[in-house]
């Protein structure tokens, strides 16, 4: 029945995380996995103080930008290849089609990372459908609401 209020969204888009004050941040819709992701680097514990880089190559303002985070859990995700990694996850929120989302997103230092941020299926149902042949369909409308 509630098939008809899910958003269509393409395999990539651009996304604001209004609480890590980025903005336009490429995204990778992945299916493939369950929870979402955001690459850092330099993830260290310290005194109950998670602190991380976070890396986009897309934006250098953002790029190297330090995030510290007091509440955070530890979750274990089981890689592509078959490893179970132990990661960091923070909750946070994320705005796609001028709505803001409640995500959680583990903090992962895979250098091979395109995308600064993938998006699992722990966000992505009940809100989304993929067509894989579109990208960018929130940041084009958001640019069209724009210029209006």
């Amino acid at each position: 029945m509630g098939e008809n209020k899910k958003t269509i969204i393409g395999r990539f888009d651009k996304a604001d995380f209004p609480i890590l004050d980025l903005e336009q941040i490429s995204v990778k819709i992945d299916t493939g996995a369950y929870t979402s992701s955001i690459h850092c680097d330099e993830i260290i514990e310290k005194d109950e103080v998670l602190h991380c880089k976070f890396l986009d190559d897309e934006h250098e303002s953002y790029n190297g930008k330090e995030f510290t985070f007091k509440d955070y859990d530890i979750i274990y995700v089981r890689s592509s290849n078959g490893i179970i990694q132990k990661r960091y996850q923070i909750e946070s929120k994320i705005k796609l089609f001028n709505k803001v989302y409640k995500i959680s997103l583990s903090l992962s230092s895979r250098q091979e990372m395109r995308f600064p941020v993938l998006l699992g299926r722990k966000f992505l149902s009940n809100k989304f459908i993929v067509d894989p042949q579109l990208i960018d369909l929130s940041f084009n409308q958001q640019h069209q609401n724009d210029e209006h």
